[in-house]
């Protein structure tokens, strides 16, 4: 309170009285005109952010700062934020937003929440061999990768099942979506943050592919994983002397081919070990492929096809396998932005009794927000993952919303899904930036970046042990050059012992 006074109080008055009456009435007025309103902070950025957002040609009109104290308990008064600059603008907060759809499932889920991967057969089993088909049906489960599903490979076949003299069937019924092209984001339909989500979703419908040089053979070995049914790929390329810069362009990769990936170029020794998630050319054909070429991996054998279908009635269930818990879930989207795993997520909202639409979630999601969060703007939702041009929130709600959630039944697993500045996740880059920042190891944030667009929010631990909520979010096309004034805002919420 100190600040507050001193800022109301004249230096040229010749005594404390005139001071003092001035300060009583502002407070007198501010609490007249809006009795449930916390109080506010001086709009004024810190000289240092100020700097970095003039070197990156952004102005104060393009950025949204909300620093508050965390709240005691959850019927204490709002404490006064420390820095507010444009807090209730509306604006894209881009990967942010999965702060809400992540708040959301948990609340209403809770962490414990799994989803249930179910298999069924419509014939009988005689001998480790069924006479009919088996059928998959997915759950929506935001991470059935390639370790997972051959564990469920392995489980079928450990029951008693081996051969199957009829087909392997997908069912994906559990989410009703229309037709997306991956390209139609940012016309960059391999990046693996534009695969679309699915009702049963395998190992992100995405490739891996390793690159380890053999110096002594002169040329780069090349894996690839999950596997897939008929996938070839250029096993290796030659070794360059170039500078490891912009190596996936010199590899001269073309992913065109379903059936053949191509390597045409070459690797860059000083790259040493490298990985390059690929979103695969062929999605809807993908689960097929993994499937069979596990189930004939594991030594199963199939008379028919992996293909595409509805469970029937009559079927019968012959094992069910529970996803990771949720709590775990909303750490890998939080900490590694997963877009796909946050619409998963989404869509799973309104699954739980009829197929998932993400209209329904985001009907869902918003009368969750009225309840909970009343008093503060609702957000725009599209998909829910911040992968979207449409989607918009405010600094000022957001803070709302990460306030709740310290005083709520899920505040651990919100709080341990969020990146470690400097340490992991998408954070984890401010060490190789400023490897002496005081702020390492002192937030826990989630970060968000778009073109145009970033972002940070989370919980803040200062110098003097005061916990704060930040948010900041900046919308202009120089975004992309906002981080150092980001670091710069970072490093000032954590220096709260000094003066500033």
């Amino acid at each position: 309170m100190r600040k507050f006074f001193s800022f109301w109080v004249d230096p040229s008055t010749s005594g404390r009285s005139m001071g003092c009456v001035l300060a009583c009435v502002c407070l007198c007025l501010t609490a007249a005109a809006k009795p449930n309103s916390p109080p506010t902070a001086k709009d004024s950025l810190p000289p240092s952010v100020s700097v970095a957002l003039k070197q990156a040609n952004i102005p104060r009109e393009a950025i949204s700062i909300l620093v508050r104290p965390v709240q005691a308990t959850p019927d204490a008064p709002l404490p006064m934020a420390r820095l507010s600059h444009r807090a209730s603008a509306e604006m894209n907060p881009a990967s942010v937003m999965k702060l809400i759809t992540t708040s959301a499932a948990l609340s209403m889920l809770g962490p414990d929440f799994t989803w249930r991967n179910r298999v069924f057969i419509d014939g009988p089993v005689k001998d480790n061999v069924l006479q009919g088909n088996l059928y998959l049906k997915g759950s929506g489960d935001p991470k059935l990768v390639v370790e997972r599903l051959q564990a469920l490979i392995e489980a079928i076949q450990q029951k008693g099942l081996r051969e199957i003299r009829g087909d392997i069937i997908l069912d994906g019924s559990v989410f009703d979506l229309p037709a997306r092209n991956p390209a139609s984001f940012d016309d960059e339909p391999l990046r693996p943050y534009n695969v679309a989500p699915q009702g049963l979703l395998l190992n992100f419908n995405a490739l891996l592919f390793k690159f380890t040089p053999n110096p002594a053979r002169g040329e780069v070995q090349i894996d690839s994983e999950p596997p897939l049914r008929n996938l070839q790929w250029s096993t290796t390329v030659p070794l360059s002397q170039a500078p490891c810069q912009d190596w996936r362009t010199q590899l001269k990769a073309d992913f065109s081919n379903p059936d053949f990936v191509r390597f045409n170029g070459t690797y860059p020794v000083a790259c040493g070990e490298q990985k390059w998630p690929v979103a695969y050319v062929q999605p809807q054909s993908f689960a097929p492929r993994m499937v069979h070429a596990l189930w004939q991996q594991a030594g199963g054998k199939l008379v028919g096809q992996v293909r595409d279908g509805i469970t029937p009635a009559r079927a019968s269930l012959w094992l069910e396998a529970p996803s990771l818990p949720l709590s775990d879930i909303v750490a890998d989207i939080n900490k590694f932005s997963n877009n796909v795993m946050a619409q998963q997520l989404f869509l799973s909202l309104s699954s739980q009794q009829r197929p998932g639409q993400f209209e329904s979630s985001r009907a869902m999601v918003l009368q969750w927000w009225r309840q909970n969060l009343k008093d503060h703007a609702l957000p725009v939702l599209e998909n829910g993952s911040g992968l979207s041009r449409e989607e918009r929130s405010n600094a000022q709600a957001l803070g709302a919303l990460l306030q709740s959630g310290l005083h709520s039944s899920y505040a651990s697993a919100l709080q341990n899904s969020l990146a470690i500045a400097g340490v992991d996740g998408t954070v984890a880059r401010l060490k190789d930036r400023l490897p002496q920042s005081v702020a390492i190891g002192r937030a826990q944030l989630k970060s968000g970046s778009l073109r145009d667009v970033a972002s940070l929010a989370g919980y803040v631990e200062g110098l003097s042990g005061q916990r704060y909520v930040l948010v900041v979010i900046v919308n202009h096309p120089n975004a992309n050059a906002a981080r150092p004034a980001l670091d710069k805002l970072l490093e000032w919420v954590v220096k709260d012992d000094k003066k500033s």
